[in-house]
């Protein structure tokens, strides 16, 4: 991930083009059955080896039927959020739901968003197609009475997918 240029970015002090102060560097936002043991892994690996504070969820953290606070809070304070979006990501609430918080956090804080398509077309997530338009489908049959919260997760795909940022098709 040489290409990332995240120079000397210190967590300990906010920037001053930002009137916040960050926790880390950043954070990673990703669907952990398709990555964390690949893709994620390596790229957490290589920012912590260039001294980018970086959160990532480790399998420790409490799973529940809502985001975590631990999370919530790691988000906010996060200069950068990288979106790995995978085959499997839309299907996660969880992951949609930092997704929407990270798009908050983006407009609030002026967070840094990039994404990275890993596997997937990136028109795929901003159209909501294939494994994308599947996930979405089934949100809007499960959460029938709070499709606010789907719209949310749709307008936030959308945004994110039109952000400048990675493809890999192959890995």
């Amino acid at each position: 991930m040489d290409s990332i240029t995240i120079h000397g970015a210190s967590s300990s002090s906010s920037s001053s083009s930002s009137p916040y102060s960050w926790t880390y560097d950043v954070f990673l936002s990703f669907r952990g059955e398709d990555t964390r043991y690949n893709f994620t892994d390596h790229l957490h690996s290589s920012l912590d080896r260039k001294g980018i504070n970086t959160f990532i969820d480790n399998d420790e953290l409490e799973r529940g039927t809502d985001i975590s606070p631990v999370l919530l809070k790691a988000i906010q304070g996060s200069m950068i959020s990288l979106i790995i979006f995978s085959e499997n990501y839309a299907s996660s609430t969880w992951c949609l739901d930092e997704l929407a918080h990270i798009i908050q956090c983006r407009e609030l804080k002026q967070q840094l968003v990039f994404p990275i398509f890993y596997k997937v077309d990136p028109s795929h997530v901003r159209h909501q197609r294939g494994s994308f338009g599947e996930a979405i489908a089934n949100h809007e049959c499960n959460f029938k009475n709070d499709m606010n919260k789907v719209l949310r997760w749709k307008a936030a795909l959308v945004e994110v997918a039109n952000l400048s940022g990675w493809h890999f098709l192959h890995g």
